[in-house]
């Protein structure tokens, strides 16, 4: 859980797709997340969370379908979407919360 925490309160954006292992859409949101990840390197974090075994996080972003994604920035949700999304959605939310020098005044 702190680990958790440490991940998400990070000024870069950290994408969290809450998901199930027999969740069939999750298994397509999989590989989405990976092209993702390698689109956007270093410019954000992606967190997988499964509910099952994270239930009381789970139950603490009302998280009560999955996949539910929840990209969180300095520890708060910026942004929230539930089903399967696209790679060049993700990846355009993950861009809209990275930092710009005019962010660091």
């Amino acid at each position: 859980m702190n680990d958790f925490n440490e991940m998400i309160s990070q000024s870069k954006p950290t994408l969290v797709d809450f998901f199930a292992t027999w969740c069939g859409p999750c298994k397509m949101q999989a590989p989405i997340l990976e092209q993702v990840k390698a689109k956007v390197g270093d410019a954000g974090n992606i967190v997988k969370v499964d509910i099952d075994k994270n239930q009381e996080l789970a139950a603490r972003y009302r998280v009560q379908s999955v996949p539910t994604l929840i990209m969180f920035k300095n520890g708060e949700p910026v942004w929230r979407t539930v089903g399967v999304q696209q790679a060049d959605l993700l990846e355009a939310k993950i861009y809209e919360h990275v930092e710009t020098k005019s962010d660091e005044r």
